[in-house]
């Protein structure tokens, strides 16, 4: 089993042509809940290759990409060097090298779940201003239709799948974590559309997809199998919940 922090090191180019973003309204969300402005200083904890952190980014806001995985950070410098209010940051979640105090709004997307809850707390409980938020987001796979259904039943043929799935992390685990303190749950819509070498692209940007073998080659088969079964005009829409949870 790869450790959370070097899992996604030989899958970089992958994760940044076919993962999905997040919808521009997620600003919108935390104007309204929290009054984010351009002015908040944001700390992007698990940043990856910097898709989070763009949004934040083409908002004005000031932002912290703190990521452990050197080939994803490095990916996230070449992308994002050119705006002036980005800073790469090599930290953790439960150490992130940020000052006390320091931020209004740590945001963590679709990256949670790899990280140790009660050191992490602590840590950012230090980084955060007094009045500070913390948002944690997440993209989640609809299993509305057949396809991503399908979908779904081929994942679980792999071990390592179950094992690091992010809906393993339920509403009360986010609860506690944030205890005493209450929390609003928010849900956007949001997608991507796929050619068939994108869905595969998809399938190889996941950490838990074996990267070469007989396993890998099984996959792959069965993914363009999937998609030629439900393919309208040479394409997929693959349909997400983006689920914010904001305290």
């Amino acid at each position: 089993m790869k450790a959370s922090t070097t899992r996604f090191s030989d899958r970089v180019e992958d994760y940044i042509r076919y993962r999905p973003s997040y919808p521009a309204k997620v600003i919108n969300v935390l104007q309204e809940t929290i009054g984010f402005t351009s002015q908040n200083i944001v700390a992007d904890i698990g940043a990856g290759t910097g898709i989070s952190a763009q949004l934040f980014l083409n908002n004005g806001n000031k932002v912290f990409a703190v990521e452990p995985n050197k080939e994803m950070r490095d990916a996230s410098v070449t992308l994002l060097s050119k705006y002036e209010h980005f800073a790469s940051i090599n930290g953790t979640a439960e150490n992130t090298a940020l000052q006390n105090d320091y931020v209004d709004l740590v945001f963590v997307a679709q990256a949670f779940h790899w990280f140790n809850r009660q050191l992490t707390k602590i840590e950012f409980e230090r980084i955060m201003k007094p009045l500070g938020h913390i948002a944690l987001v997440w993209n989640v796979r609809k299993e509305e239709d057949a396809f991503q259904k399908g979908y779904e039943r081929m994942l679980q043929s792999v071990d390592d799948y179950n094992y690091v799935n992010h809906k393993n992390v339920s509403d009360e685990e986010i609860e506690t974590f944030f205890a005493p303190r209450s929390f609003k749950k928010i849900v956007l819509e949001n997608s991507q559309v796929f050619n068939v070498e994108g869905f595969k692209g998809r399938l190889m940007s996941s950490s838990y997809f074996p990267k070469e073998g007989a396993e890998h080659e099984r996959l792959i088969k069965e993914a363009g199998e999937l998609f030629r079964e439900h393919e309208k005009n040479g394409v997929i829409h693959f349909l997400y919940d983006t689920t914010m949870y904001i305290c």
